[in-house]
């Protein structure tokens, strides 16, 4: 039975995430879909919970300060919609769940940066996802492309009535 449950875990895992860990700055990518745009939205934060870390549901909770309101979001980091996850700075903490922070402002709501590689924890080649933000790119400058394209023979539509209107008022 468990070895079912692991096979079907196994398939929906990516097959590697950066190593986070509480108390990081990270930036975190995720795709969004508003109607039928996409787009990637990225969330910059201190890293304050991390959940089941082997686990298909590895959970991180990061929080950060938006207008001086504490705003905190939950990421899968298996899901689809999590693209990348960059670690910016690594700090020295004693603690896994960092929801003191919550209760603090200002200088004593910063914690000690520490020393680390930053390129080697960063590099998590995942080909399925830099080739799924290459694709959105691509989608995004084809559209763009395209509404440049109806926008300039719309003008050249505009241009060649306002051309006949002007030879009709001379021929008068």
């Amino acid at each position: 039975m468990f070895e079912l449950i692991d096979k079907v875990n196994k398939k929906h895992m990516k097959p590697r995430v950066v190593d986070v860990r509480s108390g990081d700055t990270v930036r975190v990518s995720q795709k969004i879909t508003e109607g039928a745009k996409v787009r990637t939205q990225i969330f910059e934060g201190v890293v304050i919970r991390c959940d089941r870390k082997q686990s298909v549901t590895s959970r991180i909770t990061v929080r950060k300060i938006a207008s001086g309101i504490g705003v905190e979001k939950s990421f899968l980091l298996h899901s689809p919609l999590v693209l990348k996850i960059e670690v910016t700075k690594r700090s020295k903490v004693r603690r896994n769940y960092l929801t003191y922070l919550r209760n603090r402002s200002g200088k004593s709501a910063r914690l000690s940066s520490v020393n680390f590689d930053r390129e080697g924890v960063n590099d998590v080649r995942d080909k399925e996802a830099e080739a799924e933000e290459e694709r959105l790119k691509a989608e995004t400058a084809k559209a763009a492309e395209a509404e440049q394209a109806k926008k300039e023979a719309d003008q050249a539509e505009l241009d060649k009535k306002a051309d006949a209107v002007a030879q009709s008022h001379e021929d008068k």
